[in-house]
């Protein structure tokens, strides 16, 4: 699946990316598909697939596209910080500059977007599923 016009139109908000200067609508679609979650049918987009040998992984059909737009965000944030970390203070004619604000502005967002994203736990499943009856 790929990522909706909506979900990027978001996604830039997000970022405060509003032009394609920086980031193509193609780039932010890719950054999205990077972070597949469980739809809200409990689907995940991917299973392991016992019947091959050796077990893949295999593309869930019934998986409805559903992303987490807050680590996709968060990644950007980062690169951006990254971008701005060589920004530094200095002093001069009498006036103060504090660059590196921009840099630790960059930091928080992309903190707050991680805050928001997706739990990552892995979730522990018995297989072969038992049969369980209520009435025992």
């Amino acid at each position: 699946m790929t990522a909706t016009a909506d979900q990027i139109a978001k996604l830039r908000r997000m970022i405060a990316e509003p032009t394609t200067t920086v980031y193509s609508d193609s780039a932010l679609a890719d950054y999205i598909e990077a972070y597949p979650v469980t739809d809200a049918n409990g689907e995940d987009p991917t299973y392991l697939d016992l019947t091959t040998t050796p077990p893949t992984i295999t593309v869930n059909a019934d998986w409805i596209a559903t992303y987490d737009l807050n680590a996709a965000a968060a990644e950007i944030w980062d690169e951006k910080a990254a971008d701005l970390s060589d920004k530094y203070n200095f002093s001069a004619d009498g006036g103060r500059y504090d660059r590196s604000q921009a840099y630790m502005q960059a930091c928080a967002m992309a903190a707050k977007y991680r805050g928001r994203s997706v739990a990552k736990s892995p979730m522990a499943r018995k297989w072969p599923r038992e049969n369980y009856t209520l009435d025992e």
